[in-house]
Order: structure tokens, then C-alpha cells, then sequence
């Protein structure tokens, strides 16, 4: 039955009303109570340790890769200061190591691959010096003596851009790219202040050497003497100099603003060119 009492104040109340607070959730405590005179909980020392060993991890595996930098870059610096020494480059040549990890590679003192651009290699020692205006190289297994004079690749191959200025420099005549492919063209003073344009095949010959014939007169009237004077500056190939020893040109090609040079060969062999 339901009863409504009174109480002292006379004021009368229902003694099954509920308290405001009777339904409302339970306290929710925090998952890390602070509490003054207990222990924490050990999850936190839990997920220190586990960051910790995930950090010592990441050192470890990060660790090999730094050192095979550091490795790699040396031996990258050491064979571009070499290769300029021998080639007489006026610029250090840029060199890269391939292949991971280097570390391994030099203690077995063979390098799988090293590619190595250099630019303006001087022609030392000829009538009609020909520079090398740009010389990249692959070279596959690479040693080097013990008293480092000399390296030696199992096998490279190289490509060599020969600039139109510098062969004309070192043929004579204004030369520039011909009127079909494979064929430069040449302007030839001759006697008497007059000048013939002539366009002339360009191949690869023996010795590492170029040539230049099947000649037709494109400009300009030939005399009877010109045949003559032609033979006297083109009949002689120009030789590629400073041409690391057992690299053999294999074939040449013409572009717009020079001559490309393809050589391959084996146990190619790389020191100063003798004097």
C-alpha cells in the first residue's frame, strides 16, 4: 500500500519516491587512477619496453645500410680521383657503385658493376689531338692491383661523344652533320681563296680509329687538284686517343651536334697513358 508519511516538519513525503541519483551510471574510474600510496599498473613500463626493443630493431636493420654508404661512397671517391689522375680529366668524373651491399663486394675485392661518366678527355701525343668532349663507361667486375697502379674490368662496354668543333679542330675543315645519316659534311678551303662543301661517309676501322670517304661535292666546284686535296686531309683515319686499353670501337654514328663512338671489349684495363 502506498503511504505518505509526514515528517517533523510537517511537510509530507512518499517513502518510495527515489533519490535524483539512484539510476545515474556507476563512476567510471580512469584507466590509470592516481592514487597516493599505491603502485601503477605496469602497462606503461610494458609499452616503454616494447617501444625500446622496437627501436633497437629499426637501429639494427637501419645500421648495415649506413655503413655500406659510407663504404660505398669512399670507394666512389677513391676510383673518380684515380680515373682522373690516368685519363687527365680537368673535372673529377662522376662515378657509382651498384649493387648492395658494396661492403661485401670490396672484401672480395671484385665490384660487380661501376658506371663512370667523365667529361673532356684530352688527346696527349697526336698530330691531330681529337678530346673526347664526353666518355660514360660500364665496367663489370672491377679489381684493382695491390699497389693500386692499374684496374682492370672483366668486360665493359662505353660510349663516347665527339663534339663537331673538336673534330673539326682536329681534321681541318668546318665539320657538321651531313645531309643523310652516317655522313657528316665538311667545308674545304682550297687554293686561291675558294672553298668547296663536300659530305663524306664516317666509320669504324681498325685501331680505334675513324674515317672518313665516299666523298660527293654538295657546294662549291671541285678542280682537278681538289681530289688530291682531299686525300691529303681525309685519307689518314683520326685515332681516338686516351682510350683505356682493350676497349675496341665498334661503330660510330652522326647526330646533330657531333659523333657517337660505341666500344666494347674484355679484361679492359685502366692506368696513365704511357708518355
Amino acid at each position: 500500500m502506498h503511504r505518505t508519511q509526514h515528517g517533523h516538519d510537517g511537510h509530507a513525503y512518499d517513502e518510495h519516491a527515489h533519490d535524483d541519483h539512484a539510476h545515474e551510471p556507476p563512476y567510471d574510474e580512469p584507466d590509470e587512477p592516481y592514487l597516493p600510496g599505491t603502485r601503477p599498473r605496469a602497462r606503461p613500463r610494458r609499452r616503454r619496453t616494447l617501444a625500446l626493443t622496437a627501436a633497437v630493431l629499426v637501429a639494427l636493420a637501419v645500421l648495415p645500410v649506413a655503413v655500406d654508404r659510407v663504404v660505398t661512397a669512399r670507394i666512389e671517391s677513391r676510383t673518380s680521383k684515380a680515373f682522373q689522375q690516368g685519363m687527365g680529366t680537368p673535372e673529377v668524373p662522376e662515378v657509382e657503385v651498384r649493387g648492395f651491399p658494396v661492403v661485401t663486394q670490396a672484401a672480395s675485392g671484385t665490384l660487380r658493376r661501376v658506371d663512370i661518366t667523365a667529361h673532356d678527355i684530352p688527346a696527349h701525343g697526336s698530330a691531330r689531338p681529337l678530346p673526347v668532349s664526353e666518355l660514360s663507361l660500364r665496367l663489370d667486375g672491377l679489381t684493382k692491383a695491390d699497389d693500386d697502379s692499374e684496374a682492370r674490368a672483366r668486360s665493359a662496354r662505353a660510349s663516347a661523344f665527339l663534339s663537331y668543333p673538336d673534330v673539326s679542330g682536329a681534321l681541318g675543315p668546318e665539320i657538321s652533320q651531313g645531309d643523310r645519316p652516317g655522313r657528316v659534311s665538311a667545308v674545304v678551303l682550297l687554293p686561291l681563296g675558294q672553298e668547296v662543301t663536300v659530305t663524306a661517309t664516317v666509320s669504324a676501322v681498325s685501331g680505334n680509329r675513324i674515317a672518313l670517304g665516299d666523298f660527293e661535292v654538295t657546294g662549291g666546284s671541285l678542280p682537278a687538284a681538289g681530289g688530291a686535296i682531299l686525300d691529303r686531309i681525309f685519307a689518314r683515319p683520326i685515332r681516338l686517343r686516351n682510350i683505356p686499353d682493350g676497349l675496341q670501337l665498334r661503330s660510330v654514328t652522326t647526330t646533330a651536334d657531333g659523333l657517337n663512338a660505341e666500344f666494347t671489349g674484355r679484361s679492359v684495363t685502366f692506368r696513365p697513358e704511357e708518355a
